[in-house]
């Protein structure tokens, strides 16, 4: 076996085990990645939305592309942590994976990029039913890179919570503590004019920050910001970086 086929068939793998989940869970996988991200544009852009707006722009533009850089964070986050500590916690393949040789690496990136594809189809999917609710956005290439990257970064967090995890809960706890103001707070659902400033500069280094206002930037006809994109690749590096050696000393355990 080549060094290069050693190396890809764990991430086709991966990717053929997230294929064969959504082929046969896809209508749940689909409903349940909506849900929130519908009720936040009813809610807020058919209710609030139109009695407001945003810099001279109806608010439903602001809101979007916030909706669409949260759930692509939420989806690739938990498309990967759940299942995996599933099968960390109940079904104990996860160990039997870590003592094969399956290059740890490879598992990882398979682990991001399936991750990464399921945030961008419920990216596109908000995209989509974003039209009748009237949003007016220009969509680029630039655009899905953004998506790309914020999927890849969140799908590396999710790998690290789910080895981390001591109980399935912890990944619910981490959740609740660290993607859950995330949502609220990184220039999703408003901007961050009004915001302390020490609050701001702290907001300010998130990954969702960057995602939901480069989106924002290029739906506005913008250029991208490419130190945004520069960021949100260092925090992809930097998440599976920390996979790969919190694996690594499970595999020394």
């Amino acid at each position: 076996m080549s060094t290069f086929t050693k190396y890809m068939k764990p991430i086709s793998t991966v990717l053929w085990e997230k294929w064969v989940e959504f082929k046969f869970e896809w209508v749940k996988i689909t409903a349940s990645g909506l849900i929130s991200p519908l009720l936040y544009m009813i809610a807020l852009g058919w209710g609030l939305g139109s009695a407001r707006a945003v810099s001279d722009r109806p608010y439903i533009d602001f809101l979007v592309p916030g909706i669409i850089a949260l759930t692509t964070m939420n989806t690739s986050f938990n498309a990967v942590s759940s299942p995996l500590c599933i099968q960390k916690q109940f079904e104990h393949s996860f160990d039997q994976l870590v003592i094969s040789p399956t290059p740890i690496p490879s598992y990882i990136i398979g682990q991001m990029i399936g991750g990464m594809i399921r945030g961008m189809y419920a990216g596109v999917l908000i995209l989509l039913l974003s039209l009748p609710f009237g949003a007016s956005m220009k969509i680029n290439a630039a655009f899905f890179l953004v998506m790309m990257l914020n999927g890849l970064a969140f799908a590396g967090l999710g790998v690290t919570v789910a080895i981390m995890a001591k109980r399935h809960s912890d990944v619910a706890r981490f959740t609740t503590f660290a993607i859950l103001p995330m949502t609220f707070l990184c220039n999703t659902f408003f901007p961050l004019d009004q915001v302390p400033a020490i609050i701001k500069a702290l907001i300010s280094i998130l990954p969702l920050t960057h995602a939901s206002g480069c989106l924002r930037a290029i739906a506005y006809g913008q250029s991208a910001s490419v130190l945004s994109i520069l960021i949100l690749a260092a925090y992809a590096a930097v998440f599976m970086i920390m996979a790969m050696i919190t694996m690594s000393k499970r595999e020394m355990i």
